[in-house]
């Protein structure tokens, strides 16, 4: 099949693009490369991919036209990010996702990458027909929650609600919350908490990159719905996280009394998903063994020095 991925050099976009050019399709990647290049630099010489430099707020009809899929993971993520980015975050999570939909064929197959974030806080185990109130979000889940209802307004489209990703990636993405905690364990030899008790949910990288490729292969029993990606087994909370990490890294553990700016606390079920056959292959301890590797070598700002 022609695949277009639009952020496709980002934390799950690069693996999607080898995931994609391993099962033998033809990959065109379309990103901003505003992280730059080194992420695909592993895949350049790869004779099904293509790479198209643009950024989605300038997307055109005939930069989506001609593809059999579009994976659609281009956009401003993370709360941090779009409160610092708010104007931005508004054009290409909601704007950009809008303007892609439109342009597209109803042919072609949307695959879009949603967040389990726009539950917020929520005493009740979610699934995908818990009620949403977007007035009690942060801008992030706001702008996923009207960009998922825009690709859900079409036929032909899957929205999956991705758990809080973590894991290694050629594009690493260092704020996501276990491998915050990793690298803080490591060179701050301490992890402070806020709302420690407050639960999230969590989903390896590889296993969310698997779920795209499940969704692909099963879109005929999945087309027109959201499905929640993840795991009950990673329902954990911050403390649960860091006591993990602690086994790994001798650190302390500090529960701070202030309280989180980034408001989440919920379980969710993933039984949908589950139910058509979907499995997670990877466990939180196996994450957590795979960061401490990298963080241990890795540093996230290297500045040159003159000696």
């Amino acid at each position: 099949m022609k695949i277009l991925i639009t952020g496709g050099v980002g934390y799950k976009g690069i693996l999607l693009t080898k995931k994609m050019l391993d099962n033998g399709h033809n990959v065109t990647v379309m990103d901003n490369f505003m992280y730059g290049y080194n992420s695909i630099m592993h895949l350049i010489d790869h004779p099904r991919l293509s790479v198209i430099k643009l950024d989605v707020r300038n997307l055109k009809e005939k930069d989506v036209a001609g593809y059999d899929v579009v994976y659609h993971l281009a956009g401003i993520s993370g709360m941090p990010a779009c409160a610092q980015n708010p104007a931005s975050a508004e054009a290409i999570n909601v704007h950009s996702t809008r303007q892609l939909v439109k342009f597209l064929s109803k042919d072609q197959i949307l695959i879009n990458a949603s967040t389990t974030s726009m539950y917020g806080a929520n005493d009740k185990i979610c699934d995908e027909n818990t009620k949403i109130e977007p007035e009690r979000l942060s801008l992030y889940g706001k702008t996923k929650y009207e960009a998922e209802r825009i690709v859900q307004e079409r036929e032909g489209s899957i929205s999956l609600r991705f758990a809080t990703v973590f894991g290694v990636s050629p594009r690493m993405r260092n704020e996501l919350l276990p491998n915050d905690f990793v690298y803080k364990a490591i060179n701050d030899r301490s992890i402070v908490m806020f709302a420690s008790n407050s639960k999230r949910t969590f989903v390896h990288i590889t296993d969310a990159v698997n779920a795209y490729a499940f969704a692909l292969e099963n879109f005929d029993k999945m087309k027109g719905e959201v499905y929640n990606v993840g795991t009950a087994k990673m329902n954990l909370s911050k403390m649960d996280i860091a006591l993990e990490i602690s086994k790994y890294i001798k650190c302390e553990l500090i529960d701070s009394s202030l309280p989180d700016a980034d408001i989440r606390n919920f379980e969710i079920s993933f039984d949908k998903l589950h139910s058509l056959g979907y499995d997670v292959k990877y466990t939180f301890e196996d994450g957590i063994k795979e960061l401490v590797k990298l963080y241990s070598f890795y540093v996230q700002y290297l500045p040159y020095q003159i000696i």
